[in-house]
């Protein structure tokens, strides 16, 4: 599958169909950026149903590039629950359960929050902890970032009409009141995902048709 082009929209059968494809995109992505000057490949992922499809088909398909290889993959979350890792709400939790222990990037170029903080500080801690990793980005650019949608239209933590939307200063936001539980959060915010080379949005399943629409 060749790089999408801006604004390309694909459309799959199945979710099976989606989460081929979604992973051999990524091997590319992947294979791409580290054949490139800089010699790594950044990666944002998001939560829901695609933890489970990235799980089942993403080792295979970035199994090439050999642990060499993905000692050079960066992996980042867009956003995050405040929430103990082994809570079942925690998306970095749950990734190193199902795709993580299959998927040998090192602990160091895996950029988590701090659960044990309070929302504000959280956000803080992993924004610097953001700022580290890409040195000499004013603003992180990650290679991938790879979006869900809820049914109200929503991306990482950021919801409709909410205040978040306008922030322009801040890479990370903490957010207290999310309309959808947990309601503390961790979230990028619109100037990182504006920053990114590719954005991918994932959707599947009838709650979603009338928001894409």
């Amino acid at each position: 599958m060749a790089a999408p082009a801006p604004g390309l929209i694909s459309v799959f059968s199945s979710p099976q169909e989606l989460g081929a494809s979604l992973a051999q995109l990524v091997a590319q992505r992947a294979a791409c950026c580290l054949a490139g000057a800089r010699a790594r490949f950044a990666l944002g992922l998001s939560g829901g149903s695609l933890v489970s499809m990235l799980a089942r088909e993403l080792p295979a398909a970035a199994a090439p590039a050999g642990p060499a290889g993905l000692a050079r993959w960066t992996l980042g979350f867009c956003d995050e629950r405040l929430v103990p890792f082994e809570h079942a709400e925690s998306t970095y939790g749950l990734y190193r359960a199902h795709l993580l222990s299959r998927l040998p990037i090192p602990d160091s170029q895996v950029i988590t929050i701090n659960p044990e903080l309070p929302v504000e500080e959280a956000a803080e801690d992993y924004a610097k902890k953001l700022r580290q990793a890409f040195q000499g980005d004013s603003i992180p650019v990650f290679d991938l970032l790879i979006l869900g949608v809820g049914p109200d239209g929503h991306t990482c933590s950021l919801f409709p009409d909410h205040p978040l939307l306008q922030e322009r200063e801040k890479i990370v936001a903490p957010i207290s009141d999310s309309p959808k539980p947990p309601p503390q959060r961790v979230t990028l915010t619109l100037p990182v995902l504006n920053a990114a080379r590719t954005v991918i949005f994932v959707a599947t399943g009838e709650g979603k048709a009338a928001v894409l629409k």
